[in-house]
C-alpha cells in the first residue's frame, strides 16, 4: 500500500488527466484514450510498477473509462438525432468480436510491444488530424458486407490495442464514405460502447502480475473512478468551448502534441 505522501499526488495528477480528457473529448471529438494510455503509463512507471505488463493496464483501465463516456455522449447525440443506428447494428457484432480478439492478443504481448504499436498507429491518427480534410471521400456510401466483414473486426482489434473507443477510427472511415460529420461523430460513440464493453470485461478477468494496489485484473480501480468524476464533469465545458473557439486550429495543435507523445513512447520501447 502506498504512503499518503505518494496518493495525494497521485490522485490529483489523475484528477488533472481526467479533466484535460474531458475537455478534448468535449472540444474536438477525441476520444480521451489516447491520452489516458500514455498518462496512465507515465505515472505507473513513475512509482516502480514499470512491468512487463504495464501497458496492459493502461489499456484496460482506459478502455473502462470509455463505457462511460460513450454511453454519455451516445445519448447526447440521440436527443440530437444525429445517431445513425442502422450503421452501428450493422457494425456492432463485427466491432465486438474484434475487441474480444484484441483482449486475447495484447494479454500475450509484453508491454514494450505494446508501445510500439501504441506510438506507430498514433502518428498515423495524428497525421490525418494534421493533414486531413473533411473534404476528402473515397465514395458517396459506405461498401457492403465484405468491406464490413473485415474492417469491423480490424477496428475493434486495433482500438484495443490502442486502449481507445474507436472515434479516431471509425469517424475518418464514415466520413470518407459519405457520412455527413456529426453523425459520423456521433455513431463512432455508439462504436466506442461495442469496443469497450466487451473488452474491459474480458479485461477484468485478465490476471496482471505485480499490477497497482486496488487492480481488478487489468483494470485499475481508483484511476478509472477519479478520471470518470473528472471527464464527467469536465467534458461539457469543452462543448461550449468548441462553439468559441478556431477547432480546425486546436486540432492542429493537438495533432502535434499526440505526434510528440508518440515519439516519446517509441523511444521509450526502442532504445
Amino acid at each position: 500500500m502506498p504512503e499518503l505522501s505518494i496518493l495525494l499526488p497521485l490522485v490529483a495528477i489523475l484528477m488533472a488527466t481526467g479533466a484535460f480528457a474531458g475537455v478534448l473529448a468535449g472540444l474536438l471529438g477525441v476520444g480521451g484514450g489516447i491520452v489516458l494510455v500514455p498518462a496512465f503509463f507515465y505515472l505507473f512507471a513513475g512509482l516502480g510498477y514499470g512491468s512487463d505488463d504495464l501497458m496492459q493496464i493502461c489499456v484496460a483501465t482506459s478502455l473502462a473509462t470509455i463505457i462511460i463516456t460513450s454511453a454519455r455522449s451516445v445519448m447526447a447525440h440521440h436527443r440530437k438525432g444525429a445517431v445513425e443506428w442502422g450503421i452501428l447494428r450493422q457494425w456492432a457484432p463485427l466491432i465486438a468480436l474484434g475487441a474480444i480478439v484484441g483482449v486475447l492478443v495484447v494479454a500475450q504481448l509484453r508491454s514494450a510491444t505494446l508501445q510500439v504499436i501504441f506510438g506507430g498507429m498514433v502518428l498515423l491518427i495524428a497525421s490525418y488530424m494534421l493533414f486531413g480534410k473533411s473534404s476528402w471521400r473515397l465514395s458517396d456510401e459506405l461498401p457492403g458486407g465484405l468491406f464490413r466483414a473485415w474492417f469491423g473486426p480490424l477496428m475493434g482489434l486495433v482500438s484495443v490495442l490502442l486502449g481507445i473507443g474507436g472515434g479516431s477510427i471509425g469517424t475518418p472511415m464514415l466520413t470518407l464514405h459519405g457520412v455527413p460529420i456529426h453523425r459520423a461523430v456521433a455513431t463512432s460513440a455508439g462504436f466506442g460502447i461495442t469496443i469497450a464493453l466487451p473488452s474491459a470485461v474480458a479485461f477484468l478477468l485478465t490476471d496482471v502480475p505485480h499490477a497497482p494496489p486496488f487492480t481488478v485484473g487489468a483494470v485499475n480501480i481508483p484511476a478509472f473512478l477519479i478520471v470518470i468524476a473528472m471527464t464527467t464533469f469536465t467534458a461539457p465545458w469543452g462543448a461550449a468551448l468548441a462553439h468559441k473557439l478556431d477547432a480546425k486550429k486546436l486540432k492542429r495543435v493537438f495533432a502535434v502534441f499526440l505526434m510528440l507523445v508518440a515519439l516519446n513512447m517509441l523511444r521509450k520501447a526502442l532504445f
